[in-house]
């Protein structure tokens, strides 16, 4: 059994008051050593929630996911980081084995919504349109780039990441492209993946800010960009933060 190591619990939100009052009592915030919101400008009564629960809400300056991402490592006190948002889709349950994950080597830690086990929201509909696509840039990724075990999952947020590994990977891409990114450098590093198949929810109220045509044209032109670049921003500057 490998060694616990001290781990940091981040939960992304933005307007998630009814996600987060349905999920609150299911989240085993127990199983970190630190936990905190980055808030991403809730006016729901998200932020008041947290704090009413003692949790520390950080509030992003600028906007988008890949923001929210980098802040958190900046601001964690922990190796250990993993992201987790409370709107239904992702699963609670999953948390303390993304950490394990971690605990065992892993340097990036994926609940997987595809492969065997595993479970899409759209897998009890006639089209899956996004489930389509999100299995071709996978698909995409595997065969340039990667020289090991098949990653079922490039592009699911719900994941966990040792910091000394995040802040080699550099990243810089936008909003949910931050993922997709981040598991592309990694296989360019040849740093260990590892996946646990998970069940992904309905989300509970409000809207995704994932629209679907924007996001998969930002996710086209960072796989190009990725390509032409190669691991020329393994010499980049620092995306993360030490503490």
């Amino acid at each position: 059994m490998s060694a616990r190591q001290p781990r940091t619990l981040v939960l992304l939100t933005l307007n998630e008051i009814e996600g987060i009052t349905a999920l609150h009592d299911r989240i085993p915030y127990v199983c970190a050593d630190e936990v905190f919101v980055v808030d991403g400008g809730s006016r729901d009564g998200t932020r008041e929630f947290f704090i009413g629960h003692g949790i520390r809400v950080l509030d992003q300056k600028s906007k988008g996911r890949g923001e929210a991402f980098r802040l958190a490592v900046q601001e964690a006190l922990h190796d250990h980081i993993l992201f987790f948002s409370p709107d239904g889709n992702e699963d609670p349950a999953d948390i303390p084995k993304l950490f394990d994950l971690l605990d065992e080597g892993a340097d990036i830690a994926i609940a997987r919504r595809f492969g065997p086990g595993a479970h899409n929201e759209e897998d009890d509909q006639t089209f899956r349109w996004r489930a389509w696509t999100n299995r071709a840039f996978t698909l995409a990724v595997n065969l340039v780039w990667n020289r090991g075990s098949y990653v079922y999952d490039t592009i699911n947020g719900f994941r966990a990441f040792k910091r000394s590994s995040f802040e080699k990977l550099k990243v810089d891409g936008p909003g949910f492209v931050i993922e997709f990114q981040s598991t592309i450098r990694a296989l360019k590093q040849g740093m260990k993946i590892r996946e646990i198949p998970t069940y992904e929810g309905a989300r509970i109220g409000g809207e995704s800010t994932a629209k679907s045509l924007p996001t998969g044209v930002l996710f086209v032109r960072h796989f190009i960009r990725e390509l032409l670049i190669g691991k020329r921003f393994s010499r980049g500057p620092d995306t993360g933060g030490s503490h």
